[in-house]
């Protein structure tokens, strides 16, 4: 290798290396243990222990196969932060709102598998946990007719709405914000 471009990529090399290594920062809990891993961070603006927060997340992306769905676990690092920050867990109301192709990952085992080639539903046990922590998941009834979905496909818990921008609409009148994340 020629001693300029061995020059001009010792800094990419240098950036690789901080890159891994700050991964180690995040680490899951203290509610969810499994998924939503977070890093403490040194705040200027502390967030006050008695916030309450009202917030819905829109999922449109469905999972990489085999993977749990990335807004959904977005949710629950939302729930790490907030509770490893000293906000109490009982402040936090969250809602999940899925249209589009993420719809397949509110569906059973036995519906996912039939419409996904035999993949498991990487997202189920996740939303199972975080359904007994409060979170709430509605699906866009429209997407899911579109995709041949019926109520009895549905993940134990889910909600079937009238569309998702009725669930957003009637979320936002009962105080939710929505998450842009």
């Amino acid at each position: 290798m020629r001693k300029s471009c061995l020059v001009a990529l010792l800094p990419l090399l240098a950036l690789a290396q901080p890159a891994a290594a700050q991964m180690e920062n995040f680490k899951t809990g203290p509610v969810f243990e499994d998924f939503g891993a977070t890093a403490p961070v040194q705040m200027d603006e502390p967030v006050a222990k008695d916030t309450l927060f009202h917030i819905a997340f829109d999922v449109k992306d469905a999972a990489e196969p085999g993977k749990l769905n990335r807004t959904i676990e977005s949710a629950a690092r939302f729930i790490n932060m907030q509770v490893a920050a000293g906000v109490p867990e009982e402040n936090i109301h969250l809602a999940i709102v899925v249209h589009g192709g993420a719809s397949f990952d509110l569906t059973s085992q036995e519906f996912f598998a039939a419409h996904k080639d035999g993949k498991e539903n990487a997202s189920a046990a996740a939303i199972a946990q975080l359904q007994q922590h409060g979170v709430e998941f509605h699906l866009c009834g429209q997407s899911a007719a579109a995709h041949g979905i019926s109520n009895a496909d549905l993940l134990p818990g889910v909600k079937m709405s009238l569309s998702a921008m009725t669930a957003h609409a009637l979320l936002q009148q009962h105080g939710f914000t929505l998450n842009p994340f």
